[in-house]
């Protein structure tokens, strides 16, 4: 019977491990630069959640990386290591895609909600070592601190990450205008000699035809 209960014991410790989700801290520096290795990156909004079947759809408002042609996107939620954008606000988001076309939103990636609640970054409140005779609005006035110390610093990682996102964004475009501008250049190159090729061809047999004119005039 002992035996029976260790095994079960050892199945959920091993359950619990399995399925646990460990996630490396991101410095603010390196935020961008570990998101833009996911397949899709955008600036959007949380504007449908069904909590039901786990399903929340964003609105895209800026797209930094990827291809993706619908205004619209859904984030299905798969386990311990997928977010809950159970708010609807802002969000910059870090994905993959599925087979279905929805994302799925690690939360190891660095992404982030306008505001802390539901970004799945929020650490645990701090223990609070106090005397009973101290007041209870103290201790209500120290979490209330906490609280607005985690949401500055979250505000200042947003805008962090979008204004990089958007210095990436303009650098790739470049990028690409100037390879437009090289293809262009190149095919007008390919069409000027062909064209030389062509009028000296021209030329040559014109030329011929006059010069055997004349020999047979002669």
């Amino acid at each position: 019977m002992k035996l029976k209960y260790f095994f079960l014991l050892l199945f959920l410790c091993f359950y619990n491990y399995s399925f646990s989700c460990e996630c490396q801290p991101i410095d603010r520096e390196n935020m961008v630069e570990t998101g833009l290795k996911y397949e899709i990156v955008f600036y959007g909004e949380v504007i449908k959640v069904d909590s039901i079947k786990r399903i929340y759809t964003f609105k895209i408002i800026e797209l930094f990386k990827g291809k993706y042609n619908s205004q619209f996107i859904t984030h299905k939620y798969s386990g311990n290591c997928s977010i809950i954008p159970s708010v609807k606000q802002l969000w910059i988001i870090y994905a993959y895609f599925n087979n279905d076309k929805t994302i799925e939103v690690s939360g190891c990636s660095p992404s982030t909600g306008f505001k802390p609640y539901g970004s799945g970054s929020m650490p645990s409140p701090p223990e609070i070592h106090i005397s009973q005779k101290v007041e209870d609005q103290l201790k209500t006035l120290t979490f209330y601190a906490w609280d607005l110390s985690f949401e500055n610093r979250n505000l200042q990682n947003w805008i962090y990450q979008l204004e990089k996102l958007r210095i990436y964004k303009k650098a790739q475009k470049e990028i690409s205008d100037k390879e437009i501008i090289a293809t262009k250049l190149e095919t007008y190159s390919k069409y000027i000699i062909i064209s030389l090729i062509v009028n000296i061809v021209l030329f040559l047999s014109l030329l011929f035809v006059i010069l055997k004119k004349k020999n047979f005039a002669k």
